[in-house]
C-alpha cells in the first residue's frame, strides 16, 4: 500500500488532487483544508497517504499534509458510523490539535460543526477518542474555567480563535479563515496579537 507521495501538484479539484510522481499521476482524495494548503500547480509537495481498498471502489488514496492529520483520519474511521467522508469533514473544521482539545474538553459541539456529523455521532467521537494519541503535539486546553488556575498558559489558542472569528465576521469561510490564521501564527510565533494575525490573514487572502 502507498504510504506517502512526493511529487508535483498537477491538478487540484473540489475533492481531490493529482500528484505527478516521475510522470505517473496519482489521484489523491483530500479534505478542503488540505487542498487549500497545497503548493501552487507545478510545485513539489509531500503528501502523507492512507490507502484503502474495497471491492466496489478499488484502491483509493486519501492525502494529508501532516502525519497527525493522517493519524487522526485513521482514528476517526475506527469509530462506528464514521467513514472517510465524515472523517474528512471533521478534519476540515478541526486540526488534529483542535480535535484533541475538543476531546479532552468533551466538547461535542465543536466536533458537531463538521458537515454530516450529528450530535449522537459527535458524542461518540468525543467519547471513543478519549485517551487516544491524536497528535504528537501538546493538547490545547482553552476552557474558561482553567484560565484563572493557569495564568501562564500560552495565549496562542485564544488569539488564533479570536482572529478566526474576526475573519469569519468579515465574510471569510471558516476553513479559509483557519488556514490563513494557522499559517500566520506559524510565521509570527506564539506571542502574535489578534490584530497581527488578522492583518497577516487578510494579506494571505489578498484583501
Amino acid at each position: 500500500m502507498i504510504g506517502r507521495l512526493r511529487g508535483a501538484v498537477a491538478e487540484v479539484g473540489e475533492e481531490e488532487a493529482l500528484i505527478d510522481v516521475m510522470g505517473v499521476g496519482y489521484i489523491v482524495r483530500c479534505g478542503q483544508r488540505t487542498l487549500q494548503r497545497l503548493p501552487a500547480l507545478g510545485e513539489e509537495t509531500l503528501v502523507h497517504v492512507e490507502s484503502q481498498w474495497s471491492e466496489n471502489q478499488g484502491l483509493r488514496l486519501y492525502g494529508f499534509l501532516t502525519r497527525d492529520d493522517r493519524r487522526a483520519f485513521v482514528l476517526l474511521q475506527a469509530i462506528q458510523g464514521v467513514g472517510p467522508k465524515a472523517a474528512m469533514a471533521v478534519l476540515d473544521v478541526l486540526s488534529p490539535a483542535e480535535l484533541a482539545s475538543a476531546v479532552a474538553r468533551e466538547d461535542k459541539a465543536a466536533v458537531g460543526r463538521a458537515s454530516g456529523v450529528g450530535p449522537k455521532l459527535a458524542l461518540r467521537i468525543v467519547t471513543e477518542l478519549k485517551g487516544k494519541p491524536i497528535t504528537d503535539g501538546p493538547v490545547l486546553m482553552s476552557a474558561p474555567s482553567s484560565a484563572a488556575a493557569a495564568p501562564s498558559a500560552p495565549a496562542k489558542p485564544a488569539a488564533t480563535g479570536d482572529a478566526v472569528a474576526a475573519l469569519m465576521g468579515l465574510g471569510v469561510a471558516e476553513v479559509n479563515a483557519r488556514r490563513v490564521v494557522e499559517a500566520a501564527a506559524a510565521k509570527l510565533g506564539d506571542d502574535a496579537s489578534v490584530q497581527a494575525l488578522i492583518k497577516a490573514g487578510l494579506q494571505e487572502l489578498g484583501r
